[in-house]
């Protein structure tokens, strides 16, 4: 009877080594986990301190006669001209203004940090010398920007469904969710031009410029426009107008503005591929 052959150490260590599927996608959530969380928490605080008080303002009459006091312009300029109903109210404070915010400052963070911060501290290149390729690194972080960012868009729309009866919001389940698709598509722009320019230009910094400067002219333009009807010409160039200018919480979303948001943010992750594959990194 003959002895089982002997399989050299390196060949049994070899076996049970596990190739993670999807490595570069997957490392994004090892080491972001704590902020995600973090974002989420502060979502649910803002939605939980915001949308419960609507019953004590709606039919409020001296809330009302402050509104009625400000000038008609600033009321527009902040979207509040719809506030004394429930889906006017949520699309005003929580999609328009502090939800807005918060995602908008999250996901130009991410998609600054994603490829122009590792570039800079020197982590991109440690990356690439792990036997991935530049697309595969540029694709596989533009992708866990778009979950990270419809992970939080889903928990808004759950939290305002949440307190719908409770806050008498009077909201319209298929409503809240193209507003959600709308609300998520603007974010992502900002997103994937914070991390477009990161990549082109291998600085955070630049890539925060982007992304800001789509988010901040996006919205200071839907509020000039609203002023006056000489400046409307504004809303055609302002993406923050094209998500919410036709009160997509009360009276429907434009389905084809979701496909245009989802476009365009696809055109720029092949785009920051296509710019990381022919660019030097660490110059």
């Amino acid at each position: 009877m003959t002895e089982p052959a002997v399989r050299p150490r390196s060949a049994l260590r070899t076996a049970h080594v596990h190739r993670a599927h999807l490595p570069v996608f997957g490392k994004v959530f090892t080491d972001s986990w704590r902020s995600l969380i973090g974002w989420g928490l502060g979502l649910a605080a803002a939605a939980s301190l915001y949308l419960p008080i609507f019953p004590s303002m709606n039919g409020n009459a001296q809330m009302q006669e402050l509104i009625n006091s400000l000038p008609p312009e600033l009321t527009r300029s902040i979207n509040y001209d719809q506030i004394g109903t429930g889906p006017g109210y949520v699309q005003a404070t929580l999609f328009g203004l502090i939800g807005f915010m918060l995602l908008s400052i999250a996901g130009i963070a991410w998609g600054a940090a994603a490829l122009g911060g590792d570039e800079e501290s020197g982590q991109l290149e440690l990356t690439l010398a792990h036997g991935v390729t530049r697309v595969q690194v540029a694709l596989s972080r533009y992708a866990a920007l778009v979950v990270k960012i419809l992970g939080l868009t889903a928990l808004t729309c759950v939290l305002v469904l949440l307190w719908n009866g409770p806050a008498e919001l009077s909201i319209d389940g298929s409503n809240l969710l193209g507003t959600g698709m709308l609300f998520g598509g603007l974010i992502l722009l900002s997103a994937s031009v914070a991390l477009f320019c990161g990549a082109l230009t291998g600085r955070r910094i630049w890539g925060i410029g982007g992304g800001a400067a789509v988010a901040v002219v996006g919205y200071v333009f839907n509020a000039i426009g609203n002023q006056s009807s000489n400046v409307e010409w504004l809303h055609a160039l302002s993406p923050y107008y094209w998500a919410f200018g036709h009160t997509p919480l009360s009276s429907g979303a434009n389905w084809g503005t979701v496909v245009v948001f989802s476009l365009v943010s696809v055109g720029l992750g092949v785009a920051t591929a296509g710019v990381l594959r022919h660019r030097d990194v660490g110059v």
